[in-house]
């Protein structure tokens, strides 16, 4: 589908409008101000990223494995950086948990609070720094956190349109998995997973660092449906 097609389709006000919005770069999902992902509808606007589709891998890769090694009951889960809630709302209305979930941005969150009443899910929202104060300790931590180097050119649609505090990291890209394996440390249990999106050219990289924070863990990178290295799991049984 085109996006002047999804306008027709899904916006609600002047087409006319609509379409010199398409024309000055801003994204069809703003425009719309909805987007599915996973089977749900989720609100979007200019202070949450926009989900996408190696997200959504994301999400179905890491229900299968909480019901490959976890019970479900009593299960902790968080997720890190929720920006819009996609992950932590889909992971709740998947599997019937309430969840934990973790932006720094107020602005981000209000957004989130909006789709977990919309998709009626059950997810704790929390503005923080990752796990930072966090006392909990958790079996699942999942996260697509920033991680696009101030170095990389990325699209034009993407830079000028979403909030680039959940787009960018230092340390090429790099900060925020070491923040979050570093706090990681002592906010799991014995058995835990960790399950992270990741850049396709930074595997190796994060692999090394998530090797320092748990060296004893079992610890491999999957690809996206385009063949590229997407996702890092961590497991500890």
């Amino acid at each position: 589908m085109t996006d002047i097609e999804y306008l027709e389709k899904y916006y609600q006000g002047n087409i006319d409008d609509a379409l010199i919005r398409l024309d000055n770069g801003e994204p069809v999902q703003y425009i719309v101000g909805n987007v599915d992902f996973y089977g749900y509808n989720f609100i979007v606007n200019k202070n949450v990223l926009i989900p996408r589709f190696e997200t959504e891998g994301l999400v179905e890769k890491t229900i299968h494995y909480i019901r490959k090694y976890f019970a479900l009951h009593d299960l902790n889960v968080i997720d890190l950086g929720t920006g819009s809630g996609c992950i932590a709302i889909t992971l709740s209305k998947e599997l019937s948990l309430d969840i934990d979930a973790v932006d720094i941005s107020s602005d981000a969150l209000m957004v989130a609070k909006k789709n977990n009443d919309r998709n009626q899910a059950s997810v704790h929202f929390m503005e923080g720094d990752m796990l930072s104060g966090i006392q909990k300790q958790y079996d699942v931590i999942i996260s697509n956190p920033p991680y696009i180097s101030y170095e990389e050119e990325i699209q034009d649609i993407v830079k000028n349109n979403e909030p680039h505090l959940a787009l960018y990291a230092e340390d090429h890209g790099l900060y925020f998995y070491k923040k979050i394996l570093n706090q990681a440390t002592t906010c799991v249990k014995d058995k835990f997973l960790l399950a992270f999106e990741i850049g396709f050219t930074q595997a190796n990289d994060i692999t090394l660092v998530a090797r320092q924070s748990f060296p004893h863990s079992k610890i491999w990178i999957e690809k996206d449906l385009q063949g590229r290295d997407r996702f890092l799991f961590i497991y500890n049984k």
